[in-house]
């Protein structure tokens, strides 16, 4: 007789240190690399197995719960449960279903690994140094006197628009800026290091419409509410850190060129803070709360304090100050995405005849300057940044108008 058993490469991780919800879940890692959260209940039976037949995993768990537990209620939890999770086989030995990622909302969907994970952990071990808090406290100190002097004293107007009229110059900072990104990737693979846990691999991809890095900093799901912190933050810190690079060569060079890219540098750190979409500013709110998935709590929370209908079971399972940050933060992105959405597409006209200007203005003068192939290289660069912020709101928004589409036919046909 065969017996069911776990998934071979699925490590049992324990329970969810620091979590928001009432009853902590219990993490078991799938051989993938997906980190799944289970009840206590199943986690026991995952726990269980280990060559076990059903009706001895029922004795176990009978034992160590006081309640009583029968095979055929062992083999409705692995069949109907942890099966189809891709956690264990069914209860009778026969291999579970392949596995499926989840598809969070505005999950980052196109990405290709360029970095594998054993060279992550050997380039994230050079730097994992950097986060010992004292030095952590040096290097903020002086990035904050670095940026009142650097707002105190300088023209970054000026600098901008002697960039923006070199083309060489603009090409530099757009390097400048993907080395910066690539830095801020590191960082988050650095603080996994430092704080014992393994980061996996490095690589680039699309987020909706726009080119984005990333690290996947899955296990720092193994560490305690200040470790996972430290993780969301490392990107940013290196982002600092690559700021005062720039701020020693600008001291040293006085190159305009220096000052725009630490500008660009501070574009990125304010928008991976922002918690709305999946920058790290969301992680961070996620992490602090201790529910890792803040999105699928719009809906019960509209439905809760905008309907005034009686919580959901989602709510429920939430202790109380979580679930008055996870509303807040609710209450706050809602309105805000509206506005912003409200904005875009009260001045959309007036941007695409400025957009269409600009671009026009740059494929005329992209072989005016003494360099004609950088001078086209150029302006392709900057006409694909005018043009992606569009593409994001297109898709954006086509995303739930087909799915109100949808909703409405089927209402119809109803």
């Amino acid at each position: 007789m065969t017996l069911p058993a776990l998934v071979a490469g699925t490590e049992l991780v324990g329970e969810f240190e620091d979590s928001g919800y009432r009853e902590p879940p219990h993490l078991v890692c799938r051989p993938d690399g997906q980190i799944v959260r289970l009840p206590a209940l199943l986690y026991q039976v995952v726990r269980a197995l280990d060559g076990r037949s059903v009706a001895r995993v029922a004795e176990r768990l009978s034992s160590e719960t006081g309640r009583r537990f029968a095979a055929e209620h062992v083999a409705f939890l692995i069949d109907k449960k942890l099966a189809p999770l891709g956690l264990t086989t069914y209860s009778d030995g026969s291999p579970p279903p392949p596995m499926k990622r989840n598809d969070p909302f505005l999950a980052f969907r196109f990405r290709l690994a360029v970095v594998p994970e054993r060279v992550t952990w050997f380039l994230s071990g050079l730097f994992a140094w950097l986060f010992r808090p004292v030095l952590v406290a040096g290097a903020l100190a002086a990035f904050v006197a670095g940026e009142a002097w650097l707002w105190a004293t300088q023209d970054t107007g000026a600098a901008l628009r002697t960039v923006l009229s070199s083309p060489a110059g603009v090409l530099l900072v757009v390097a400048l800026a993907v080395a910066s990104c690539v830095f801020h990737e590191m960082g988050h693979g650095a603080a996994c290091r430092y704080g014992g846990v393994r980061p996996g691999q490095m690589g680039c991809g699309i987020y909706l419409v726009w080119p984005a890095f990333y690290t996947d900093i899955t296990n720092s799901y193994r560490l305690g509410r200040g470790g996972r912190i430290r993780a969301d933050l490392g990107g940013v810190y290196f982002n600092a850190l690559f700021v005062l690079g720039l701020l020693a060569l600008y001291g040293a060079t006085g190159s305009p060129l220096l000052l725009v890219a630490i500008l660009s540098v501070h574009l990125e750190m304010f928008q991976q803070l922002l918690p709305t979409l999946r920058f790290d500013g969301y992680y961070i709110v996620a992490d602090l709360v201790g529910i890792p998935d803040l999105f699928k709590y719009i809906g019960p929370i509209l439905k809760r304090v905008v309907l005034r209908r009686p919580q959901d079971e989602r709510l429920k399972a939430l202790k109380r100050r979580p679930q008055i940050v996870v509303a807040a933060w609710v209450l706050f992105l809602v309105p805000a995405l509206v506005l912003q959405l409200g904005i875009v597409l009260v001045n959309l006209p007036q941007l695409l005849r400025t957009d269409w200007q600009a671009i026009s203005l740059l494929v005329g003068n992209a072989g005016a300057s003494g360099y004609p192939v950088l001078g086209l290289l150029s302006a392709c660069v900057q006409i694909v940044l005018l043009t992606l912020p569009l593409a994001g709101l297109a898709l954006v928004l086509g995303r739930p108008a087909r799915s109100l589409i949808r909703r409405a036919l089927r209402a119809r046909r109803g």
